[in-house]
């Protein structure tokens, strides 16, 4: 057997046992013909520095020579080209989150990347221009409600999702292979393919998944990799729906300590705590069909994660005053999530557990996202292809990892979990603030981003921002 031969039998036996030790990098990696970008977002103008093209990638890993797929890709040149540092990767969350739209809009970024970095960012497997599978749920079967109620309802939810996925399947190539580990590879054969030969990454929420996940694969390839609000994938079921949980709870505290001493809440003089128990009350008892008391919280999660303050507080009074609560629409990537993260519940009574579980630790807002995150995985296929575990990561220049101490999505308990996981090998830098992504909070967390991405200079141990 040559030489040749054997290193690539070598490298599709590390891909197949899933060994941290990185395969071997084809010495001709794919190209990146960069053109104009399709013009398919309203109100974002195409601009001259902005350019788009697609990498041909295998569907599967440990098939290197089998179908491909190809993964849409967008670059921001550097603003001032004589002061590039180089190639800054952006993780998108979700997960479902659009790259390549976040690369037209530019608004994810300070001015100092802007003009220091080429920015790059793609749109993952299933997500949008990449092999996004177009199907809707079957009509003939009802949407199970949430939370689920019965026994009957927990097998309608099981149904349901097999008979969306088996209508999904067809439409995408890469429905069975849109796992996070399967996405660290692409991101390695994209940094190949821009001819970098260390990764400079900034992952946002599920996207510091990806970082994680790159950095225990491929060690040795990380020049500086961010993760801005942590996503903790060594949880099981029950530890990930009681974090998110409490993580909104905290959030919701936050909010109505807010109320309680602020001139702008609307709210301000009643006791926000009861008045928000009667809107969940109103929902129980049918007051807003179609709308039910998670769609009530929902509101909660979708604002407290601004924080948008002003306008929660808005919706509570309309909603106390019998105005049903807005739709809101928490979308997930299912083929990438599902296969991350097994939502290993077996039966209505143990589902019936979490909620339990759930409302003892967010006695105000009584589920979280984690309870979404179980229905709508249930029934996928087991084992899952990237299992949740504690990461191994053993690079050269510690991770940076950036969150707010009051997140109601990633909350600041995964981040300190993920910061411990990592040791030596992480750095954690705290908002003492609210919301959802810390990076663009104030001048503080801008620079402890920049000057790592910049200058791979970390920030002091237990460094902190302060709110606002």
């Amino acid at each position: 057997m040559s030489s040749r031969t054997l290193a690539v039998a070598a490298a599709v036996l590390t891909l197949l046992t899933g060994s941290p030790t990185p395969a071997r990098a084809d010495p001709t990696p794919p190209g990146l013909a960069w053109g104009e970008c399709p013009d398919d977002l309203p109100n974002v103008p195409l601009e001259p520095g902005v350019q788009c093209a697609r990498l041909r990638l295998p569907v599967d890993w440990a098939r290197p020579h089998g179908p491909t797929f190809e993964l849409a890709v967008a670059r921001r040149t550097a603003r001032v080209p004589d002061r590039r540092v180089g190639t800054l990767v952006f993780g998108p969350g979700g997960p479902g989150d659009s790259g390549v739209e976040r690369i037209r809009r530019g608004d994810r970024f300070s001015d100092e990347l802007l003009d220091r970095f080429d920015l790059i960012s793609f749109d993952p497997r299933t997500v949008a221009r990449t092999a996004a599978p177009a199907c809707t749920p079957d009509p003939a079967l009802r949407k199970p409600p949430i939370p689920l109620t019965s026994q009957a309802d927990f097998d309608a939810a099981v149904e349901y999702n097999r008979a969306l996925w088996e209508r999904c399947r067809p439409t995408s190539p890469v429905f069975d292979h849109a796992d996070t580990l399967s996405t660290v590879h692409d991101l390695d054969a994209l940094r190949r393919a821009l001819g970098e030969q260390r990764l400079t990454f900034h992952g946002s929420s599920y996207g510091t998944l990806l970082g994680q996940q790159y950095a225990e694969q491929y060690p040795g390839r990380v020049r500086a990799v961010v993760l801005e609000g942590v996503f903790d994938h060594s949880l099981g079921v029950r530890a990930f729906v009681q974090t998110q949980a409490a993580a909104l709870q905290d959030a919701f505290d936050e909010f109505a300590s807010w109320c309680d001493r602020s001139t702008d809440c609307v709210l301000r003089g009643r006791d926000v705590r009861s008045v928000w128990a009667e809107v969940l009350a109103r929902a129980d008892h049918g007051e807003y069909a179609p709308r039910t008391a998670f769609d009530v919280t929902a509101v909660a999660l979708g604002m407290l994660a601004g924080p948008r303050w002003p306008q929660l507080a808005a919706a509570v009074r309309d909603m106390d005053a019998g105005i049903p609560p807005s739709e809101v629409n928490l979308p997930i990537a299912v083929a990438a999530f599902c296969a991350d993260w097994p939502a290993t519940v077996r039966d209505y009574d143990e589902y019936a557990g979490l909620v339990r579980e759930a409302a003892a630790v967010a006695p105000d807002v009584r589920y979280g996202a984690g309870l979404l995150a179980v229905q709508t995985c249930l029934g996928w296929p087991s084992p899952v292809r990237n299992p949740p575990h504690d990461l191994h990561v053993h690079t050269r220049t510690p991770l940076l990892l950036v969150n707010a101490r009051h997140d109601p999505r990633t909350g600041y308990a995964w981040a300190t979990n993920v910061a411990r996981q990592l040791g030596r090998h992480g750095r954690l830098v705290t908002y003492e603030g609210w919301g959802h992504g810390t990076y663009l909070r104030n001048d503080c967390t801008i620079a402890a981003v920049d000057r790592y991405l910049v200058d791979v200079a970390l920030p002091t141990p237990g460094a902190r921002c302060p709110a606002g």
